[in-house]
């Protein structure tokens, strides 16, 4: 037997038996081998599926597009791997749960070429035929390949974007496009049957060709209720996808969004303005297209009323250019009065959700009468402008009406006259049939008009969606960046950061290192830069001078969504879902179990009142977490950050809004919780930092001193003034035993 012979008999390259962990590993590891060939690399801790069980192809190909690539699972056949011309590399995903990497095709010897992903990069891949691959693989396949069209999620969002979406749907479209050119042609049964009707029924008496032209009539309907279904089917579908793919890809690109973006601007903007394009679809998949598959019509139409008789044809076509000029004419004040009263929504709209929002602050302070007049107002500036754009919108449509009689009513009396003056020219039935057809003729005629109109409004509604959407990301490329292992060593080198739109440094040459497992607190007066230290440590701004590492890694270079995954963080104000416990724990980490939760909020002693509520973890939490103190939610807060164990634990002001008992419960933990991790603890509140290892003094975004609090009290005039501000009471001398307090009272 030949070497050729013996390679295509040769085994598939995962034909032996593998264990499930095993299996699993070897297609991670061929996905990952096709990203890499296109400069990705994959974060695992992105894929998600429930540990345990095998995951979904639809969970495979989440995970190559949550890192910058497309991807799509199919089911193929051996005769169409042949085909393939395999640019890059092709996932097989096999039986027994592993993968292999299609290299080569070769059709004129019927094998292809498979790798497997386990094996050395050496290894040669091995050639595989039909009859071998068929008892290993069912046909499910991966695609994986760069992105690179109009609906590249880091595109600008932009009315060719949108259209971009809506063309992806080619092949409904073009059967919508059969369709109407099959309607319009049904279109001319209608005046035929009138114009057979009156001339040769009438005229002659024949029965015979009255039912001829019913049963004619009656086919005719039926094709075109079947037709005008089909295209109000395929319409729908069309709208639904291009709906699915927008919002996807609008919420992403949000999601992407630095938080300064959301901390500048207003919630109930941002949500106005995002909420535009459902106009920009609606246009789209409505308006326009409607329009659009009426003008295939005009190919049809036009040429029969000017066979019919052109000197009516030439006065339906002048009305319809005069609509549209008056249209066009209309077309920018109307934008611009549309533009004023959709700002004035705007601002409205963001009344109603920071009083949403701040609802317990309304009630509290007894708001409602200022934020009612505040309502008020720009109800009446919205509805006054509103009131204004529509008067001006009124007229073109007051303009166009008489000539859209003329074009309607005014063509049978022309024809009449006509009739009268020109005998032979026109008879009673082809006016009347001429009269039906070029109804059908003006209607798209006007409609690109009017369509003309309603895109300046969408254009207004591109802008509003621009404006949130194409704002600069936090990261270019969320793929991008090392991923090294985190440990959680520190070292801020000559670190200078100033926020945007300020001239005085929040950082001022800030250097200092701490090593693995080390409890930092950071102490300061209100503006001395505590709180931007913690927002540089998670990345939320990297536009800062100096070098900031992690483990010996400059944190700019680390991948953004790594970086976050394995650090913690508990903030002051911590948000819960709406959900149970469980889920609350667990959040951002859907594989893990009941089991992890448990452990993560016994290390955040949140273990003893959860076990108290009445359905333990599974207690519900409704927004805004009315059914939870201050200190349960701060502990479950903690609970979440310890869910992954992360190395580095960031408590920013963790502690400040609790009650001295719940602060006190939460500190009585912090040295049991930052065992084997470093721990950053920001707080104004310097005796829950005495147990710290170090701590930093920051004095107007410079580094005071650095030390444990002993030393600090002897040494550092800052620090101490603090801690006796804070701890004054401490010092005072105790009242008299059994002595009674005594009011004084004036003369």
């Amino acid at each position: 037997m030949n070497s050729t012979q013996a390679t295509t008999e040769a085994a598939p390259p995962t034909a032996k038996p593998a264990g499930p962990d095993d299996a699993l590993e070897a297609r991670l590891l061929a996905i990952e081998a096709a990203a890499r060939f296109h400069n990705v690399e994959l974060d695992r801790e992105e894929l998600r599926y429930r540990r345990g069980t095998q995951p979904e192809p639809a969970a495979l190909v989440a995970w190559v597009r949550d890192g910058g690539l497309w991807a799509k699972a199919v089911r193929m056949r051996f005769g169409q791997l042949l085909k393939i011309e395999v640019a890059s590399p092709v996932i097989l995903l096999l039986r027994d749960g592993s993968a292999a990497i299609l290299t080569t095709a070769d059709p004129a010897r019927n094998i292809v070429w498979l790798k497997d992903p386990r094996a050395p990069s050496s290894d040669p891949p091995v050639a595989v035929d039909e009859l071998r691959l068929s008892q290993v693989w069912s046909g499910e396949t991966l695609l994986i390949r760069a992105i690179r069209d109009l609906t590249d999620e880091n595109a600008p969002f932009s009315f060719l974007w949108v259209w971009g979406v809506v063309r992806h749907e080619h092949k409904l479209l073009r059967d919508m496009f059969f369709g109407s050119f099959a309607l319009s042609l049904l279109t001319l049964v209608p005046p035929l049957i009138v114009m057979t009707t009156l001339n040769r029924v009438l005229t002659y008496r024949s029965v015979s060709t009255l039912a001829l032209v019913g049963i004619f009539f009656t086919i005719a309907l039926l094709y075109e209720t079947l037709l005008n279904y089909t295209r109000r089917k395929i319409i729908y579908v069309v709208g639904a996808r291009v709906d699915a793919k927008i919002s996807l890809h609008i919420f992403k690109r949000m999601l992407r969004l630095p938080l300064d973006f959301f901390e500048k601007q207003q919630a109930g903007e941002i949500t106005y303005k995002i909420n535009q394009v459902n106009k920009i679809r609606d246009f789209l998949t409505g308006k326009m297209m409607s329009t659009m598959l009426d003008m295939v019509a005009l190919l049809v139409l036009i040429p029969v009323i000017f066979v019919m008789q052109p000197t009516l044809a030439w006065i339906t076509l002048v009305c319809a250019g005069l609509i549209a000029l008056i249209i066009m004419i209309f077309m920018g004040p109307v934008s611009r009065a549309i533009g004023r009263w959709i700002q004035a929504e705007t601002q409205k709209s963001s009344v109603l959700v920071e009083t949403l929002h701040g609802i317990r602050t309304v009630k509290s302070l007894a708001l409602e009468p200022q934020q009612r007049d505040l309502w008020d107002r720009r109800t009446a500036t919205s509805v006054q402008l509103k009131l204004e754009a529509s008067d001006l919108a009124n007229w073109p449509q007051t303009l166009v009406n008489p000539l859209e009689g003329v074009m309607s009513r005014g063509v049978v009396l022309l024809g009449a006259l006509l009739a009268i003056t020109t005998p032979g020219s026109v008879d009673p039935g082809t006016l009347i049939g001429f009269m039906m057809i070029a109804g059908r003729v003006a209607a798209p005629l006007i409609g690109i008009a009017r369509l003309m109109d309603d895109l300046q409004e969408v254009r207004l509604a591109v802008g509003f969606v621009q404006s949130v959407i194409n704002n600069k990301p936090e990261s270019a490329n969320p793929s991008a960046g090392l991923r090294p292992k985190i440990e959680g060593a520190l070292q801020f080198n000559g670190v200078n950061y100033t926020y945007p739109g300020t001239k005085a440094r929040a950082l001022d040459g800030v250097t200092f290192e701490v090593p693995v497992g080390t409890m930092l607190g950071l102490v300061g007066k209100s503006g001395s830069g505590k709180s931007t230290i913690a927002r540089l440590m998670q990345g939320i701004t990297r536009d800062y001078e100096g070098y900031l590492k992690l483990d010996g890694t400059d944190l700019r270079e680390i991948n953004l969504a790594h970086l976050r995954r394995n650090l913690g963080v508990v903030l002051q104000e911590n948000f819960l879902f709406r959900g149970t416990i469980r889920e609350n724990i667990i959040a951002g980490r859907p594989g893990l179990t009941l089991t992890d939760a448990v452990r993560a909020a016994r290390l955040a002693g949140a273990e003893e009142f959860i076990e108290r509520m009445p359905n333990g973890y599974e207690t519900w939490i409704e927004e805004g977490s009315p059914n939870l103190s201050g200190g349960q939610r701060q502990r479950l807060a903690i609970a979440r950050a310890l869910i992954h164990d992360p190395r580095l634990l960031i408590l920013d002001e963790a502690t400040s809004a609790l009650d001295p008992e719940s602060e006190a419960l939460v500190n009585a933990n912090l040295t049991r919780i930052g065992k084997g991790r470093t721990m950053v603890i920001v707080s104004h509140r310097l005796t829950s930092l005495t147990d710290c290892d170090q701590i930093l003094v920051l004095e107007k975004g410079k580094v005071l001193d650095m030390a444990p609090h002993s030393v600090l009290l002897e040494r550092c005039s800052v620090y101490r003034q603090l801690w006796l501000q804070q701890n004054r009471h401490l010092e005072r001398p105790a009242p008299p035993r059994g002595g009674v307090a005594v009011l004084a009272q004036g003369d």
